[in-house]
C-alpha cells in the first residue's frame, strides 16, 4: 500500500526541497491563515516547481498535515526538574512561549481554526499534541513514583490540562498569556492531580 502525499521522510535534495515547502506554507498560514493557502503560491515562495509540490503532497490539507507533523519533531523536548510542578511550569511555559510569537501563534491560530470544519486538519492536531503529550507525560508519571501525585493518575490528561487554559486565553480574547498566567496553569492542573482528579479507575 502506497503512503499518503506528505507522509514519507525524504532524505538530500528532497528533505531541503520539504523544508522549504513547509516553511513557506506556515508562512502563508501564519501571516494569511488557512483560507488563502495554495499550493501554487507555497511553490513559488519555496521556489520550487509546481509539479513538485502537487506530487508530494496532492492537496492543502496534506501539505498542512505535514507541516503540522513536522512542527511536533521539532518541538523542544520536555525539561525534567525533579519535581512535577517544576517540569509543569517548564511545559507551561514553552507553550505560552509558541503562543507568544508572532509567527508561531497566528500558525497556531490558523490551523486550530481550521481544524474545526477539515477533518483531515483535524487529524493532523490531534496527532500533533498526541506527539507532545507523549514527550511530557512521562514528567507526571515520574511524580507518581516520587509520591508526590497519587497512583493512577492520567498523565496525558494533567499534560492537557495544563496547556488547555492557555489556548482558551489566546483564542477568546487574541492576545497571548504572560508567565503568571503559564504558572498558574501549572500550579492548578498539579493542584488538580494531587486532589486525585486525574485519577483513572484501575
Amino acid at each position: 500500500m502506497s503512503a499518503e502525499p506528505g507522509t514519507v521522510r525524504p532524505g538530500g535534495r528532497t528533505a531541503r526541497v520539504r523544508a522549504a515547502v513547509l516553511r513557506a506554507a506556515g508562512d502563508v498560514l501564519a501571516e494569511q491563515g488557512f483560507a488563502h493557502l495554495d499550493l501554487a503560491d507555497v511553490a513559488r515562495r519555496a521556489e520550487v516547481g509546481k509539479t513538485t509540490v502537487y506530487r508530494r503532497w496532492g492537496s492543502v490539507t496534506g501539505l498542512v498535515a505535514d507541516l503540522l507533523a513536522e512542527m511536533a519533531e521539532e518541538s523542544l523536548p520536555r525539561t525534567e526538574t525533579g519535581s512535577v510542578l517544576g517540569d509543569l511550569q517548564a511545559n507551561a511555559r514553552l507553550v505560552r512561549r509558541t503562543l507568544a510569537d508572532v509567527r508561531q501563534g497566528a500558525l497556531f491560530r490558523a490551523v486550530i481554526a481550521a481544524a474545526a470544519c477539515d477533518e483531515r486538519t483535524a487529524e493532523g492536531v490531534r496527532r500533533f499534541y498526541d506527539v507532545r503529550v507523549a514527550e511530557w507525560a512521562p514528567c507526571v508519571e515520574q511524580g507518581v513514583v516520587r509520591g508526590e501525585l497519587p497512583f493512577g493518575t492520567d498523565a496525558a490528561e494533567v499534560v492537557r490540562a495544563v496547556s488547555a487554559p492557555l489556548y482558551y486565553a489566546l483564542l477568546t480574547t487574541g492576545v497571548a498569556p504572560g508567565v503568571a498566567a503559564a504558572d498558574r496553569a501549572a500550579e492548578a492542573a498539579v493542584a488538580a492531580a494531587r486532589a486525585g482528579v486525574f485519577v483513572v479507575a484501575s
